[in-house]
């Protein structure tokens, strides 16, 4: 018998699921599903990826580090700040211009907080929508203008999250706006189908990284790992496996899907 265990298991090694392909990820500086995202990518054999993020240092940083280990000609960085359009525009073309194109797009950008809905402000409102349900949609939009005349298309994966599903207090505008994201990845999926172009989403409940940590009370992070079935918060890369797989040609006639990476109880 399997039995549960609270230490997560070693990362699988790499199958080349990614071979030759072309990736853009956003929000890729640090430890977060971003970062652990573009180097699965890589390690899984991708041609290269274009990170992008709207914090310049920990970019440079994320880049240099990957580029180190990955090699230069593979990594790339580009500022990106996804409320931006034009931003958006410049990090896809920063892909087709090292790559000739893009093959996949991580929608990963995504902007949370605390606040309950009597206290909130407007700006706290929009700003969470800003960032991850438009940029989400900014980013789409830029990918299926480019993927439309490759040859091939392309694929799309949109980081949702548990939240857009279940109720947690004080996370309204977030949860509005994840909710918002499984329904444009669902919407979207059916018009890009007919470009070739497969459109999925992942909603993760709990994966733990510095920058979560820094945001989040100890007090709630142990009472949202307490939920979970396994009794531990998702590793980055536990979520990034999943990213990869609907990225890949395993799941070839899945489109419009939102796959759940959750332990979570019902």
């Amino acid at each position: 018998m399997i039995r549960a265990s609270s230490t997560p298991p070693a990362c699988p090694p790499p199958h080349g699921l990614l071979a030759g392909r072309s990736v853009v990820v956003t929000a890729a500086a640090g430890s977060g599903i971003g970062g652990a995202t573009a180097r699965r990518v890589l390690e899984e054999g991708a041609e290269g990826v274009v990170i992008g993020d709207a914090h310049a240092r920990r970019l440079d940083e994320s880049a240099r580090a990957l580029a180190a280990e990955f090699g230069p000609e593979r990594v790339h960085a580009e500022r990106c700040d996804v409320t931006d359009e034009d931003e958006v525009r410049a990090l896809l073309d920063a892909c087709t211009t090292h790559h000739g194109r893009v093959d996949v797009l991580v929608n990963n950008a995504g902007l949370g907080g605390t606040a309950e809905v009597v206290e909130m402000t407007d700006e706290q409102w929009s700003r969470v929508l800003d960032v991850t349900l438009n940029g989400t949609f900014r980013c789409t939009r830029a990918a299926l203008r480019t993927m439309r005349d490759q040859p091939d298309g392309g694929v799309i994966v949109n980081n949702a999250s548990v939240v857009g599903w279940r109720a947690q207090r004080g996370q309204a505008h977030y949860a509005a706006a994840k909710a918002g994201v499984m329904a444009l990845t669902r919407c979207a999926a059916l018009e890009a189908a007919e470009l070739g172009v497969r459109i999925n989403a992942v909603s993760p409940s709990l994966a733990m990284h510095e920058n979560l940590a820094k945001v989040t009370t100890p007090e709630l992070l142990a009472d949202l790992t307490s939920q979970e079935a396994f009794g531990r918060y998702a590793e980055p890369w536990e979520v990034a496996n999943v990213i990869v797989f609907l990225a890949g040609d395993y799941s070839s006639y899945m489109t419009g899907e939102t796959v759940a990476v959750s332990s979570r109880h019902p």
